[in-house]
């Protein structure tokens, strides 16, 4: 009868457990995912329900390489953007519980919204797979992607007329660029490699190793001390000027109230990247010592009119004329010179 009595109470207490544990778990993804949407901002807590925190010896988050059993949500430790990670439970118990989601972490000031005037347009060759587009005095340098149709290639503002043009080899898929003083460099798309040009012959000097942490070479510009590039994802890459093989910094970008992957053609102007992200119709004015999108410019008229029916033909160039930004796309026939109000 003994032996009968401790197995009893043996089983109640496993299934008191299980449902302990079932309940823990269950609440916690029920808060995680009534969060991902809401989403946190730097110095916010984690109020874990208390079916968590009630049988939790302890909680740690585990997110990359790094681990914290600081529930708040620290720049120290998160990016803004959605950070992927584990949360890490060891019950009074004796068990541990592993339990993935997705902490988004928010912009605290909402985007503005930036009102602009089209004051002039300008012929644009719709052949060019816009991949980098800058201009320097009256002069466009622009880099058109595609394989076996990628070049690097200078003209006039007003003549869809190359002066110069100098051709990638079948191989390459040329993307952004960005000037240095009397030198170009451009990024490939998945070559993992990037190339520095002289300005003015377009002749190529060198080549360099992208970094390993960018797996795809997307868009690229200098704020007069690094390079910034990035690789599709929510991620601005500070590269060494003298070694762009090397990364000084990252920062992430994220809006108010979304995350914004997919960052594309950069060009950095009066302290700000602006950026265009891949497949939407806006442009981005990014903070770039935060990750910060403080402003946004709605394009979706113009991107209507231009890419005639086509998916692929989205808005992918910005360059500043003074203080007037064009803006062109791949396979666009114009480029758009908008007055910011």
């Amino acid at each position: 009868m003994k032996i009968h009595i401790i197995a009893g109470l043996a089983s109640i207490f496993l299934l008191s457990s299980c449902n302990n544990k079932e309940k823990m778990l269950d609440s916690l993804a029920d808060y995680n995912n009534s969060k991902e949407t809401k989403g946190y901002h730097f110095g916010d807590q984690l109020n874990l329900p208390k079916e968590v925190t009630d049988h939790a010896e302890t909680i740690t988050i585990s997110f990359g390489e790094n681990e914290t059993s600081n529930l708040t949500v620290d720049p120290k430790f998160f990016t803004l953007g959605d950070n992927d990670v584990t949360f890490i439970i060891k019950t009074k118990s004796g068990e541990t519980l592993n339990q993935d989601a997705t902490i988004n972490v928010f912009a605290k000031n909402p985007e503005q919204n930036i009102s602009y005037a089209i004051i002039a347009e300008y012929p644009h060759d719709p052949t060019n797979f816009v991949e980098g587009f800058l201009m320097e005095g009256n002069t466009v340098y622009e880099s058109a992607g595609l394989d076996g149709a990628s070049k690097l290639i200078k003209y006039t503002l007003g003549s869809s007329t190359p002066a110069i043009t100098e051709k990638q080899p079948a191989e390459i898929f040329s993307e952004g660029c960005a000037i240095v003083g009397d030198k170009i460099y451009q990024l490939t798309y998945k070559n993992k490699i990037g190339f520095v040009y002289d300005k003015n012959s377009l002749r190529k000097l060198s080549q360099f190793p992208l970094p390993n942490v960018i797996g795809e070479g997307w868009g690229l510009t200098y704020d007069g001390k690094n390079l910034v590039a990035t690789d599709g994802s929510k991620n601005l890459y500070f590269l060494d000027v003298n070694d762009p093989s090397k990364v000084v910094r990252t920062v992430a970008v994220a809006g108010h109230t979304e995350t914004y992957a997919n960052i594309n053609e950069l060009e950095y102007h009066n302290g700000f990247i602006y950026s265009n992200v891949w497949h939407q119709p806006i442009i981005l004015k990014i903070n770039p010592a935060t990750g910060e999108a403080v402003g946004k410019f709605d394009f979706t008229k113009l991107t209507k009119e231009n890419d005639q029916g086509n998916s692929e033909h989205v808005l992918n160039g910005i360059a500043f004329k003074g203080n007037n930004m064009l803006v062109t796309g791949k396979n666009w026939s114009k480029i758009y010179e908008v007055a910011i109000q």
